[in-house]
């Protein structure tokens, strides 16, 4: 009798799912962007940009067939004409959070830029320039600020931390020039690492994603910003990524009030444990982060702290692997203290850290002139003392710091990375960008590829870029 009860219940409930309305599944929109969408801005940079002239007869051996008759009629020859200046535009998103003009985007929506235009509901009417208070390029966040003529409207930072996966979200913005596009979707995945920067910990979502959203918010159904609309996977689709709105708020609130944005320091190198290093230290699990270098006179080494260790803890939170204890180190405050949990001879040993201050990002003089090597793809910049420690390697290593990697240029094809570390081209040491360049024009056009040696965060290795056209 009970089972007969209990399937005529469940043919019951299977009964009332089926007669629910289709719409009733679904959340209504609407309401949500009409009080959102007016805090919602495009934003338009331009930048003044050099590209190479080539003259319609600037033909290799051109110069020697008109030898005989006293040169080249035409006036060509390589080198002859300076680079042509034109002014470059690019667009982007972002949203307004305070009525008298602070407005939230990505750094590198505003990097360079020579001029900065807010763009008001799509009505160049209500456009404004717009100044740049601060930046932060380690996480690419930027504040502006505009002189508006009235109160503006606001949109408010929600906790991300509290969001769960698969909850609805709204992505708002301006893709590919599209003003005050509206896109809808779920969370797909917190925590993601996509190899951007040092504290990659972005929220993965559905909502369609498109080059120009960078800078708008990704909203909640309460109408709140939890993410940072950032990026989209190149390879697949409905893939995109924010920048979590508890990691965004904090740097923002530090921009704001005219702060230096400061970042935790232990002064180690890091890596994830693996199985077999885990049973090598008796330890159960492969949670924490092992040190593999403790460099002299910096916070970890004042503590004590050991190459070998594993740290599992920091102020009571567990530590999942590297990643996880760096953003949990530069998540706090130069000069506070951190209550570290450490893995030491298969036991446990408990420290306390004054930490030091991370040096800010090396990337910072991109795009700043600090040089160029056209035929590379690259922007580069002697390394200093500061950029080493910066990036965890030794203080004796000398090289070229690569501060941006052009899109589309040899450099970029080879897998050359921001933050990468030239020691040497072709097997010769390169210091000074001069020294690079004359390799490269030299060797590169006899063989059509230069060798690198290159440091990436104390690794070492060699990387050839092809330098033929193609």
């Amino acid at each position: 009798m009970k089972a007969v009860l209990k399937q005529a219940a469940l043919a019951v409930a299977a009964t009332a799912l089926l007669t629910v309305p289709a719409e009733a599944a679904l959340p209504e929109f609407a309401p949500l962007v009409k009080t959102a969408g007016p805090a919602v801005v495009n934003i338009s940079t331009e930048r003044e940009v050099s590209s190479p002239v080539m003259d319609m007869f600037d033909i290799p051996g051109m110069e020697r067939f008109f030898e005989p008759f006293g040169g080249n009629p035409f006036g060509g020859g390589r080198g002859k004409r300076a680079p042509q200046k034109r002014r470059s535009t690019a667009p982007g998103s972002g949203f307004i959070i305070s009525a008298d003009g602070y407005i939230v985007t990505h750094n590198h929506v505003v990097e360079g830029a020579d001029r900065v235009t807010v763009d008001f509901g799509g009505d160049t009417s209500s456009s404004l320039p717009a100044k740049v208070p601060g930046t932060d390029a380690d996480t690419d966040i930027a504040l502006l600020k505009v002189e508006a003529p009235r109160k503006l409207p606001v949109l408010r930072f929600g906790d991300s931390d509290a969001m769960e996966v698969g909850a609805w979200v709204l992505a708002i913005g301006n893709p590919l020039g599209f003003s005050n596009t509206v896109t809808a979707g779920i969370l797909s995945a917190k925590g993601r690492d996509i190899h951007a920067g040092p504290f990659d910990n972005f929220l993965q979502t559905d909502a369609s994603i498109n080059p120009g959203n960078s800078g708008g918010p990704l909203i909640n159904m309460s109408g709140e910003v939890i993410g940072i609309n950032t990026a989209i996977s190149a390879s697949g689709q409905g893939i995109g990524f924010a920048i979590p709105s508890n990691l965004a708020s904090k740097i923002i609130d530090d921009l704001r009030e005219g702060r230096k944005v400061s970042r935790g320091w232990l002064g180690v190198t890091i890596q994830d444990l693996d199985e077999n290093t885990a049973k090598a230290l008796g330890i159960k699990g492969t949670k924490g982060a092992i040190i593999g270098s403790v460099m002299p006179d910096e916070p970890a080494a004042r503590a004590g702290l050991k190459a070998g260790d594993v740290i599992v803890r920091v102020n009571g939170k567990a530590i999942t692997g590297a990643s996880e204890l760096t953003r949990s180190i530069a998540g706090l405050k130069a000069g506070s203290k951190a209550d570290l949990v450490v893995m030491r001879g298969g036991e446990e040993v408990k420290t306390t850290v004054t930490l030091g201050e991370r040096s800010g990002h090396t990337g910072s003089a991109a795009g700043s002139g600090d040089g160029d090597t056209v035929e590379l793809g690259l922007k580069l910049k002697p390394l200093t003392a500061d950029d080493a420690r910066a990036l965890q390697i030794a203080k004796d290593v000398k090289g070229l710091l690569v501060t941006d990697v052009l899109r589309g240029g040899a450099a970029e094809e080879a897998g050359l990375r921001q933050g990468d570390v030239i020691i040497s081209a072709n097997l010769t040491p390169v210091e000074k960008l001069e020294e690079l360049s004359s390799i490269v024009r030299r060797d590169g056009k006899a063989r059509g590829a230069v060798m690198l040696q290159v440091n990436r965060r104390g690794q070492t290795s060699f990387v050839t870029v092809n330098l033929e056209k193609k």
